[in-house]
């Protein structure tokens, strides 16, 4: 199910989630889980987000992991070799590879932290999370990010479930199908207030 705009918009836009309040200690970050089927619909949904953030004035710093991912990989001088082992190599391999090359706590997230002190921004949003897997696991970057990150809220738009379960505690699943991201200290903005 696509999330409603106008509640995404109402909530970012609230001084409660620009200002971090109510968040009892927490980091500021928040997913924004929608159906893996309706991924062209949410990226529509989310250039339109954008573009009314920016018309009341809110900056947004957006971050496509996928985009940001070849950047690196150009940046050290790796992406035409990898294109050219891909024919070679196995898929394993490949990702066993793109997980070294892409790690975020050594890579991929030094990378955004560039970008968040580049930038002036509101609210970071993520994105590009279905793109990255299985070679980035946004759980990991979730973490990675918790030590970068804390001074604005970030969303993370995640293509699956992020669910909260008193037996097994919290998990972002995706696609809806992987059950194995454990990750606890974000919000589902589909459950806040503006």
């Amino acid at each position: 199910m696509i999330p409603d705009i106008s509640h995404l918009f109402n909530v970012i836009s609230s001084r409660r989630f620009l200002e971090k309040k109510a968040l009892n200690g927490e980091i500021p970050f928040y997913v924004c889980a929608y159906s893996p089927q309706e991924a062209v619909d949410m990226e529509r949904l989310q250039r339109q987000l954008l573009n009314r953030l920016e018309q009341a004035g809110v900056k947004v710093l957006d971050i496509n992991l996928y985009d940001l991912s070849i950047e690196i990989l150009k940046e050290r001088g790796i992406w035409a070799q990898l294109l050219d082992m891909e024919k070679s190599v196995s898929k394993d391999q490949l990702k066993e590879l793109l997980q070294g090359v892409l790690d975020p706590e050594a890579h991929l997230v030094p990378a955004i932290a560039i970008k968040l002190a580049k930038s002036d921004f509101d609210v970071l949003f993520i994105s590009g999370v279905g793109a990255v897997f299985p070679y980035i696991r946004s759980h990991n970057v979730l973490n990675n990010l918790q030590s970068t990150a804390k001074e604005k809220p970030t969303l993370m738009f995640f293509p699956g479930t992020y669910e909260h379960c008193q037996e097994s505690g919290a998990s972002l699943d995706l696609f809806g199908k992987l059950h194995d991201d454990k990750y606890y200290r974000a919000f589902d903005i589909s459950h806040c207030e503006a």
